[in-house]
């Protein structure tokens, strides 16, 4: 335990802005908590070297990142914790954006999908722990890192103790921290730890001290300030101690992150030497040998840039294969709190991602982009997550060194062993290739103690031996205790057990084609499925058996002591769950083989209750945590089932496949309307923003022009932005030059009046780009507009402090117009309608950029019955009509869904990929954004990709109803623009035991006072 830095300190002035932003909010004198002197703070949230303890439970801390921006549903938040907690999950990390949260400067609004209430409400419910990460700074491939627009007029460099960027943080932190105390356990509420700020690790040299305690002093006091008593945890991006307990300003827990296999995902089968990390037990012990060992960042996918390969590709990159070779390096160095990032990554909606990433964020995470749950690296996650829950003694065991020559017969392998303690005599023996990227199938022998039999090879049959196959980890036991009777070994991993009443069962499965044994210190064998070799002698039962596809069922024991061993293989154990009856209560589980998703499950009286969600007509098994019922009740419905005389339910859930259609999108009833007025003549301009700033408010990009062009200069952070030039001609102009900024993939276009210029077409690695266009004749004396249109893909995170980067400014950097000084051009700018001043709160700050259709609210539910100022116009549609030229229209539509209640259809918007048309000829570049039902929900650009499918969830749809489709197209090429196809398709089907998802609240459109 340490000091933190307090109001007497260098920091009392940094303690009295917090404590003045903190009253602005709403806190009286009672509430506010003083900077304090590091006491423990409340009883429920403890810890020691070991692990976490909750109400005085040891736990192993088993955690999956969501953000639930990402999400913008709430309906849809318990949804995806269920699905984690039938992983076998107990936690769930997340952030906050505050770019989402204080758009306008001062002004904090955490309403609608951005209320966090019930994100907190539905962890409570489905029995989920949470660590709150409120950053200031994120990072989490968010525009911005999190960082709101606004920030780039900082003068001060940001995360660092520059009294301007401390104070802008103060309102954010202080309103936000309220709402996360008040979710604190210690208020009944389901945060167990918050993290301040986020992978403080790097920094440039002119950035001293670093890491700086007075900086994250402030942070930490801002969180206790606002009423926040359970721990503080980090995560340095690397293991390198920074803020660990001992050095000032620490946290409570020291974390740290871990993406070893990065993220080239355009070589998924490499595995390059050196990547497993083999020395991190030993570093936690050097720099925080006090708490628990914590990594709040590991890597469960991978982002995927603008160009990219596609997260088809970064699935194949951090598969199944990734978790069991990975993962179990970590659980070998004892790991107890443990975080997989992502876990469910969602949509980067409404503007809201960096530029270094498209508007999917599935990030190959196990639970995909549209909440299907069928990728195998789910499956695999549920077998290792269910291990820990019944392995208690994993989590004070004292950890050995890792050995190619100690434990077994081959040199080719390395296992790392961990001894029981505090009277437990359990042991695990984690098993890896020597080098961990070997694609070889190694034969080998394990040398064990055991207390029963004291040191054998196993398998104990002498004509069968283990396999260890490529890329494959294992984790063998010995010692193992069930309830009270033991293991002796298992060379099969276990995937849960548990002791009922009336039974015992236990669950072990092995790769395809593997051979396995193990022992039980328990006598009397019957097989009730398959065969296995066995032997029963001096009290010990032993069973050897391959993995050949079959399921093998051993009854082994005496009357009322029977213990059922449940022999798989692993592609069979993914249809296995263990489920909780209670939120965070494993003390009666219902284990049971089903189909594609169990949720829930609850035996009350002489009735089980199960919830679920199947894809096709499934036989179920419950093995156990059935005993004596007489209905069987699945998603609501009686079913008929049977009980065996081992005590095992069984029974048949029909899939009641519905008949539904959805609308084909090239058959709507279309309208359109030009989206770029802004080149006619007859533009009137006067409530644009004059660009008069002489200097900009930009630390990191001193001005290259007579006046400032920086967007965010004059308030707009997000979406299309549009300058407009005005200058009178010489006659003599040829070319005009432009250098315009707008983030990896952006594209621009630039139109003298209404005459088309050229285009910067944009491609991956490009965030700025320079264009020399010829000009037409021009008459001398006469008046001219320029008009350029740039697209912002988001703001740069910042994440190495000193870089700045987050500053890099959008819009103009540059311009020379030929036979001109630059001051002889005036100019205006335009972004979202209000900048900061926002007109959608629903929707938020950056779901609207500065194209004249969402300035005018156009793409807003509404719209098309609106009689001014929209003119509509009939239309074929973006596919078959199209643009005839260069510039922007915006096409849209209304369908209606019937889609029938019970069931979960993820839906897509689809476009067709094509860079030729029938002719044999190059497809114009463009560029297009999805509206639907007023929610920006894709950003497509052809001529970069990767991505062509954009889900969009139930809850923003309307799967009664009627829905609002709108799409921007941007032709940046001389010349018709069509897009190549574009269809609502359907990504699946299952009869969901969920319940009701409303569809979420967004403002309707109204003619905008003020637009333009």
């Amino acid at each position: 335990m340490k000091r933190l830095l307090n109001c007497v300190s260098v920091v009392a002035l940094a303690c009295l802005a917090v404590e003045s932003a903190a009253r602005a909010v709403g806190y009286s004198p009672k509430e506010w908590i003083r900077p304090y002197k590091r006491e423990p703070l409340q009883d429920i949230v403890t810890w020691d070297e070991e692990t976490l303890f909750v109400n005085g439970e040891r736990i192993f801390l088993y955690s999956g990142e969501v953000h639930p921006y990402r999400l913008p549903v709430p309906d849809l938040h318990l949804d995806i914790f269920q699905k984690i907690k039938a992983l076998g999950y107990n936690g769930v990390s997340f952030y906050v954006d505050w770019a989402l949260l204080e758009g306008t400067p001062g002004v904090y609004r955490a309403e609608g999908v951005f209320d966090l209430n019930p994100f907190f409400d539905a962890a409570s419910k489905a029995g989920i722990y949470l660590i709150a990460r409120p950053g200031p700074y994120i990072n989490a491939e968010a525009s911005g890192g999190g960082f709101p627009g606004w920030l780039q007029r900082i003068n001060g460099i940001l995360r660092t103790r520059a009294p301007d960027y401390l104070n802008a943080t103060d309102n954010y932190m202080a309103s936000l921290g309220k709402t996360l105390a008040a979710a604190q356990i210690t208020n009944g509420g389901p945060i167990i730890l918050v993290q301040p700020e986020n992978e403080y690790t790097g920094a440039t040299s002119n950035v001293q001290p670093f890491p700086d305690p007075v900086y994250m002093g402030y942070v930490e006091d801002q969180l206790r300030n606002a009423g926040i008593v359970v721990p503080l945890i980090s995560n340095d991006a690397s293991p390198s101690g920074h803020n660990a307990p001992g050095q000032p300003a620490a946290v409570d827990i020291y974390g740290h992150d871990g993406y070893p296999l990065g993220f080239d995902c355009a070589n998924p089968t490499t595995w390059p030497d050196g990547k497993l990390p083999t020395n991190w037990r030993s570093l936690h012990l050097q720099q925080s040998p006090s708490t628990p060992y914590s990594i709040v960042e590991f890597q469960g996918g991978s982002f995927d840039p603008w160009g990219g390969p596609g997260f088809g590709k970064c699935l194949v990159l951090v598969n199944y294969e990734f978790e069991r070779v990975f993962y179990k390096n970590l659980y070998s160095f004892g790991v107890t709190i443990f975080n997989i990032y992502m876990t469910y990554g969602g949509t980067n909606w409404g503007n809201l991602g960096h530029p270094g990433g498209y508007t999917s964020y599935d990030y190959a995470a196990p639970i995909a982009e549209g909440r299907q749950v069928d990728r195998e690296k789910y499956s695999e996650q549920k077998l290792q997550a269910n291990f820990f829950k019944v392995s208690p003694a994993y989590l004070t065991a004292a950890r050995g060194n890792a050995s190619n020559t100690a434990w077994t017969t081959s040199t080719d392998l390395t296992v790392t062993p961990a001894f029981g303690t505090n009277g437990t005599s359990t042991k695990f023996y984690f098993v890896r290739h020597a080098q961990y990227n070997s694609l070889a199938s190694t034969s080998y022998k394990l040398k064990i103690p055991t207390s029963a039999f004291g040191n054998i090879t196993v398998p104990q049959m002498n004509d069968t031996s283990l396999t260890l196959n490529g890329r494959d980890s294992k984790i063998h036991v010995s010692d193992y205790d069930i309830g009270g009777a033991t293991l002796v070994y298992s060379t099969a991993e276990v995937f849960t057990w548990h002791k009922y009443a009336d039974k015992t069962v236990l669950i072990v499965y092995g790769g395809p084609e593997e051979t396995h044994e193990l022992t039980l210190a328990v006598t009397g064998l019957e097989m009730i499925e398959g065969e296995a070799r066995s032997t029963t002698t001096r009290g010990y039962t032993l069973l050897n058996w391959k993995t050949d596809g079959t399921r093998k069922v051993a009854k082994v024991g005496v009357e009322s002591n029977f213990i059922y061993v449940y022999m798989l293989d692993r592609n069979s154990a993914y249809n296995y769950w263990s489920i909780d009856q209670a939120p965070h209560d494993s003390s009666n589980p219902v284990i049971l083989k089903a189909g594609y998703l169990m949720r829930t499950s609850k035996a009350s009286g002489s009735t089980l209750a199960l919830t679920g969600d199947l894809n096709a007509t499934t036989p179920i098994e419950i093995l156990g945590g059935a005993s004596n019922i007489t209905t069987l009740t699945f998603n609501g419905q009686d079913f008929d089932f049977k009980t065996s005389k081992e005590g095992v339910v069984s029974a048949t859930i029909d899939f009641p496949k519905p008949k539904f259609s959805v609308p084909k999108l090239d058959e709507l009833d279309w309208k359109y309307i030009d989206s770029l007025p802004e080149i006619q003549s007859s533009y009137d301009d006067s409530a644009w923003t004059p660009a008069d700033l002489e200097k900009t408010y930009n630390s990191l990009r001193p001005l290259t022009t007579p006046i400032s062009l920086y967007a965010s200069d004059y308030g707009y952070h997000t979406g299309t932005l549009l300058f407009r030039g005005s200058f009178t001609a010489t006659g003599a102009e040829k070319t005009l030059y432009l250098s315009t900024q707008g983030g990896s993939a952006f594209g621009s276009s630039a139109f003298l009046n209404s005459q088309f210029l050229g285009s910067w077409r944009g491609y991956d690695a490009a965030m700025n780009g320079n264009s020399t266009f010829t000009l037409p004749n021009l008459t001398a004396g006469k008046t001219y507009t320029l008009t350029v249109v740039i697209d912002n893909m988001g703001l740069d995170e910042d994440w190495t402090i000193g870089t700045e980067t987050m500053k890099n400014p959008r819009g103009i950097l540059d311009y020379a117009l030929d036979g001109h000084a630059q001051a002889d051009v005036a100019w205006k700018l335009t972004g979202n309608l209000g900048g900061e001043e926002y007109k959608d709160i629903s929707r938020g700050p950056l779901n609207e950029g500065g194209m004249f259709v969402e300035r005018q609210g156009l793409h807003l539910p509404g719209a098309l019955s609106a009689s001014a100022p929209a003119n509509w116009q009939s239309s074929a549609g973006p596919v078959a009509d199209g643009l005839t030229g260069p510039g922007i229209g915006f096409f849209a539509a209304e369908f209606d869904l019937s889609l029938p209640s019970g069931y979960d259809i993820p839906l897509s918007f689809t476009f067709s990929n094509t860079t030729t048309n029938s002719t044999g000829s190059s497809v114009p570049a463009y560029r297009a954004q999805l509206f639907v039902n007023g929610w920006q929900f894709g950003k497509y650009v052809n001529n970069v990709g990767p991505q062509t499918v954009f889900p969009v969830p139930e809850g923003i749809l309307n799967y009664r109803g009627t829905n609002y489709v709108g799409l921007t197209l941007w032709g940046l090429d001389d010349g018709p623009t069509k897009v190549g196809g574009l269809e609502l398709t359907v990504d699946g089907m299952v009869w969901s035991g969920y319940g009701e998802i409303r569809v979420v609240e967004g403002q309707m459109y109204e003619e905008r006072e003020g637009a333009y």
